[in-house]
């Protein structure tokens, strides 16, 4: 099986190390990209078109459903998680309209992470 590629995005810097480094010790997992904010996520997808796009919801240069839509559009292939904190139904409602495949709210436990980008990046390719 190949290994899948991750994007992490991610305001603070904090939560991009800590899931980098939660991502990276899978031996299935490869972090290929971190980005702090929209426009980097955006442009780092279109470059490194990787399996799986992980979205805070709350980024700056316009948010994670942003990022979501335009990604959907530039890297068609890659399945995107939205992490965080914020569990209300009107932004999980927007993200899924915005191209957000699954949902997580921070604090969850590492393996539903781990376990999330696995299901996603195993997912055929819409």
């Amino acid at each position: 099986m190949s290994e899948l590629r991750v994007l992490i995005s991610d305001d603070d810097v904090m939560i991009r190390d800590v899931l980098k480094d939660v991502l990276d010790a899978e031996s299935d997992i490869a972090v290929v990209a971190v980005a702090a904010d929209v426009d980097e996520a955006i442009r780092l997808a279109e470059h490194h078109r990787p399996t799986v796009a992980v979205l805070d919801v709350r980024m700056p240069g316009g948010g994670g459903a942003r990022a979501a839509r335009e990604i959907a559009r530039r890297s068609p292939g890659t399945a995107i998680l939205a992490f965080s904190a914020y569990a209300d139904r009107a932004s999980i409602a927007g993200l899924a309209a915005a191209g957000v495949t699954e949902y997580l709210v921070k604090g969850a436990p590492n393996t539903a992470i781990v376990e999330a980008v696995r299901r996603l990046g195993r997912q055929p390719p819409s």
